[in-house]
């Protein structure tokens, strides 16, 4: 078998007696990887990683409009879909197409969607102009946070499960401080220009931002014992269009950029320089998400032309592609973290 095709440690498939289980629920919890997508077609589609089959497939009534995010729980047990102002919650080892809790309070499309390491929370960003923290036991909001005038447009928790950052359309960057209850620091590093996503390192020390004019900024985060300084460290242009996800990996050595020029890079963080290394070019359209494995050897992504797509980030070959949706696929979530 070509090295290309080989699944990393963190992402093995499941074995031929797991597969042999008489029970359906017993089989998708015993699944080692757990890879969804979503987007305009009204379908979400769970998929073998490796053979690149779907195996289960939710369809949403047409009211419920599109999916825009998806997250995955820790434990591998819940999946959250974002639409159109509520986020929408499945239990997925039982495999029924029904949600077991649908979250309501937004006004506008949920852009942002994000477990907490525990699993016990959910923070969400919308178009409405706020970010909300929910409770995933009672489905109630516990926070809300105001992007004056704007809309958000991304939202992510910081590792040590205390803060949240924030962007929004007017290009601003936001620091919220959940034991504070308030906005701790705002970065506005191009003003009037939408910041469409952000992104922090897994040890806390980093933070970086792409926006709607394809350029990526990157912040040190340096904690002391009363404050948190962010230092900017650099900008570049990533793309010539639109970036549409950045997402640092799990190991910190790599920033992976989507944009609207069709493409994928990779950039080394090495040394704060963050050269390219890498451009993955197949799809057709915009790629608007995308998901690293657990080890950092492989992303998935997900595309207008509505398929998704696995890589191996060490040859920049299509590993799988995943077909099935008929209309973009806008939204990728990837749980292969062994925590056995």
């Amino acid at each position: 078998m070509p090295a290309a095709t080989q699944p990393p440690p963190a992402a093995q498939p499941p074995t031929s007696t797991q597969y042999a289980s008489d029970s359906p629920s017993q089989q998708a919890a015993e699944m080692s990887v757990v890879l969804c997508t979503a987007g305009y077609d009204h379908t979400i589609r769970f998929w073998e990683a490796w053979s690149g089959i779907c195996y289960r497939q939710i369809t949403m009534p047409p009211q419920w409009k599109q999916v825009n995010r998806l997250a995955i729980s820790p434990d591998k047990v819940y999946l959250a879909a974002a639409g159109n102002s509520s986020v929408r919650i499945w239990d997925i080892p039982s495999l029924s197409n029904s949600p077991i809790m649908q979250l309501e309070g937004h006004t506008g499309n949920v852009t942002a969607l994000q477990y907490s390491a525990a699993g016990k929370w959910i923070v969400t960003g919308s178009e409405d102009g706020t970010v909300k923290v929910w409770d995933t036991r009672t489905g109630q909001v516990q926070r809300t946070y105001k992007h004056e005038g704007t809309m958000v447009n991304d939202v992510v928790i910081h590792p040590n499960q205390g803060e949240l950052i924030s962007c929004d359309q007017l290009g601003s960057v936001k620091i919220w401080d959940l034991g504070e209850n308030t906005c701790t620091h705002e970065l506005v590093p191009a003003e009037d220009v939408p910041i469409r996503s952000v992104s922090i390192a897994s040890d806390g020390g980093t933070l970086v931002a792409g926006n709607n004019l394809g350029t990526v900024f990157v912040w040190r985060i340096q904690g002391g014992a009363d404050s948190t300084n962010l230092v900017p460290v650099t900008s570049f242009v990533a793309h010539n269009k639109y970036v549409t996800r950045c997402l640092l990996s799990p190991d910190t050595r790599h920033l992976a950029t989507c944009s609207a020029d069709t493409t994928v890079k990779l950039w080394s963080t090495k040394d704060y320089e963050y050269t390219l290394e890498r451009t993955l070019e197949g799809h057709q359209r915009w790629v608007w998400d995308a998901a690293f494995s657990a080890d950092s050897a492989y992303l998935v992504t997900a595309s207008s032309d509505h398929a998704a797509r696995l890589w191996d980030l060490a040859t920049t070959e299509t590993v799988r592609q995943y077909d099935g949706h008929h209309r973009a696929t806008v939204a990728v979530a990837l749980n292969d973290i062994n925590l056995a």
